[in-house]
């Protein structure tokens, strides 16, 4: 039995669901358990079943939990456990299932094989047979909680045991993306003007008609005049008006379109849902306030549709809203400080939007509601715990003024996203926009997860909302900026000195410059001011292994590893005396330990080594022999430990 409403449900089987909805039946006794949650009604019919005593008992737990809960779309979980257990007992127990009930310890061993067979007929990650097993668990532990109500000691331990299947797998949705986000503010926006303006529009229209007695039962204004002062309704539309093929041509174009004519058989019903929409806000309209309040005030779509107008309090620079989560069952105060941008965004001369729209004014949005919704909380006193009210026509064209159902195929999420324009790639869900908010807010944050997670927790945070794209693909830049920092600074470390090559004579300050020396530097080069040992250093007090501004403490023994270390071909001389001392290290000192203390030094200094012909290398040998060459070394260069 459908009982959803969706496409497909009859009105006959809705009207019966709400006839038995309006005179419910007492536990035990006979006839359909329903269940209406926002947009939706569920039911179990006892008599669909052969085990119609189990599915009664089973039912009537399943009514008083959903009443004392409050449970909304979630009470669909626990009807399908029930109706899929009804049919389990009915194929397994054949002839003796008349009289299985919830008193009965035969049925354990039933239930133990229906909670294990029931991930036959889902995907192997899915998560809805563990909520079923765990919702028919609930059901039987509530039983059990009232002693007058007969349970088998066996289901009542089974009812207090661990589910027997895994949780499965859920799929974690992705924010918007960043230009999908940006198109969805822009879009409310738009369509928060649009309902506005028709509106507006709709009311002045009204004022120009009178009764339709005195004027015209075809006539706009004096049908929106009647329905507006309340002196007809739409069952008088539908009865008094000719067909639709009679109408004058505004009176079709007004119901169907620009150039359009009406179905005929649907005409009435079309024109009392565009007449009621020129004076209320609909169900469609009302997609563009919850996503303006997501993003205005980072909560989930629950909270930001769960306060009425008891709950809000402006301020002198924002607004404070009472916020209602009732899956953790919060309630919190929570204030909103206006920006300074402009109050509204309105259409530019060209007709184009401006771009500076107030994206984070609480205060704007909930203004703008409470305004957009006054008449219809006026109609529906007894909705008083939200401003997310609308008005509607059903099929039997009454006009309905209540609390927002937004999950209603026709007027939902995607039909308002398709209504506007917007291409949203992947799942069209307002839970995105939720994480949307979320990643900017860690973004603003620098990563601070305990910033971010100002309204749950941080495990939350880190298992719920640090799974997006957006924070990953972040996540994994800061750690590769981070890597390339530190390889780029330990590549600095280890730079070799510049070498100048040619003859001695060939070198002056001029050729210094033009390698990339200040003339300053060039020139105390040149006069030997600069001179390390083994180099020069074209500023000793900026130096990678000394604190900025201090003499470099390591010349001339890591000249080699430094990238301010200039060679000139004078250096030879000192150079290779350095590798005489490095060779004598490499004869003291373990393989290991001389390539981790000087293995740079050594690569770099072979290197500079090669550029030299072998007759300048003779020639500064000359040098050393004959006393013209000295390489001072400090005293600890001359003591190696092996730690």
């Amino acid at each position: 039995m459908a009982t959803t409403r969706r496409k497909g449900q009859t009105r006959q089987e809705r009207e019966r669901l709400l006839a038995a909805l309006a005179a419910p039946v007492p536990a035990g006794g006979t006839g359909p358990r329903v269940v209406s949650v926002p947009g939706h009604l569920f039911a179990v019919d006892p008599s669909d079943y052969q085990c119609s005593l189990l599915a009664m008992q089973l039912a009537d737990e399943w009514i008083e939990y959903v009443a004392a809960t409050k449970i909304t779309t979630h009470a669909k979980v626990y009807r399908q456990a029930i109706i899929q257990l009804c049919e389990y007992v009915d194929k397994e127990l054949g002839p003796e299932v008349a009289g299985v009930s919830l008193a009965s310890g035969d049925l354990f061993d039933t239930l133990v094989a229906w909670e294990l067979a029931l991930p036959e007929g889902y995907a192997e990650s899915s998560t809805r047979p563990n909520l079923m097993a765990a919702a028919l668990r609930v059901l039987l532990t509530r039983r059990d909680d009232h002693p007058d109500r007969p349970l088998a000691p066996e289901l009542a331990r089974l009812a207090h045991s661990r589910v027997l299947l895994g949780s499965g797998e859920k799929t974690e949705r992705d924010e918007f993306e960043r230009q999908e986000k940006k198109a969805l503010v822009r879009a409310a926006w738009r369509s928060a003007h649009a309902t506005r303006k028709r509106l507006n529009e709709g009311w002045a229209l009204a004022e120009q008609g009178r009764h339709p007695d005195q004027g015209s039962w075809v006539s706009v204004p004096d049908l929106l005049w009647g329905l507006a002062h309340e002196q007809i309704t739409t069952d008088d539309i539908r009865r008094i008006l000719p067909p639709s093929r009679q109408w004058p041509v505004e009176l079709q174009e007004f119901t169907a379109g620009p150039g359009r004519v009406p179905v005929s058989h649907v005409a009435r019903l079309q024109l009392c849902r565009k007449l009621i929409a020129r004076l209320y806000p609909t169900t469609l309209d009302l997609h563009a306030y919850r996503v303006l309040l997501m993003d205005a005030t980072g909560y989930t779509s629950e909270e930001v549709a769960s306060f009425g107008e008891a709950e809000v309090e402006f301020l002198p620079k924002g607004v404070r809203l009472t916020l209602l989560k009732n899956r953790g069952g919060l309630q919190r105060h929570r204030a909103f400080r206006d920006q300074l941008t402009p109050a509204e965004p309105n259409p530019d001369d060209d007709g184009q939007l401006t771009m500076d729209w107030p994206r984070r004014e609480a205060s704007e949005v909930v203004r703008q509601l409470l305004d957009l919704t006054a008449r219809v909380r006026a109609k529906a006193p007894h909705v008083t715990d939200t401003l997310f009210v609308s008005a509607a026509v059903p099929g039997n064209f009454t006009s309905v003024f209540r609390r927002w159902t937004p999950n209603v195929s026709a007027s939902s999420f995607s039909a308002w996203l398709e209504m506007m324009g917007v291409k949203i790639k992947s799942d069209h869900h307002i839970g995105r926009m939720r994480k949307s908010v979320k990643v900017e807010k860690a973004i603003v944050t620098e990563g601070r997860i305990s910033a971010a997670a100002d309204d749950h927790t941080e495990d939350t945070f880190a298992t719920h909302y640090a799974q997006g794209t957006t924070l990953r693909i972040m996540s994994g830049r800061t750690i590769a900026t981070a890597q390339q920092h530190w390889f780029d600074q330990a590549l600095a470390r280890v730079d070799g000195p510049t070498v100048i090559s040619g003859a001695p004579e060939d070198v002056d300050q001029g050729l210094l410059e033009e390698s990339g020396l200040s003339a300053q530097e060039a020139e105390d080069i040149m006069t030997g001011q600069l001179d390390m040992g083994v180099s020069h250093c074209k500023n000793p007090y900026q130096g990678p292994y000394s604190r900025p501004g201090e003499l470099c403490a390591v010349a001339p023994l890591r000249c080699l590893e430094c990238r301010n270390a200039w060679i000139l071909p004078t250096n030879l001389p000192q150079l290779l005396l350095f590798k005489a001392h490095l060779e004598r290290l490499r004869t003291i000192l373990a393989p290991l330990v001389f390539a981790r203390l000087w293995g740079q030094s050594w690569v770099n200094l072979d290197a500079v080594l090669e550029d030299r012909t072998p007759e300048e290398r003779d020639q500064a040998r000359k040098h050393i022999d004959a006393g013209q060459a000295v390489l001072n070394l400090p005293l600890a260069a001359n003591s190696e430990f092996d730690a």
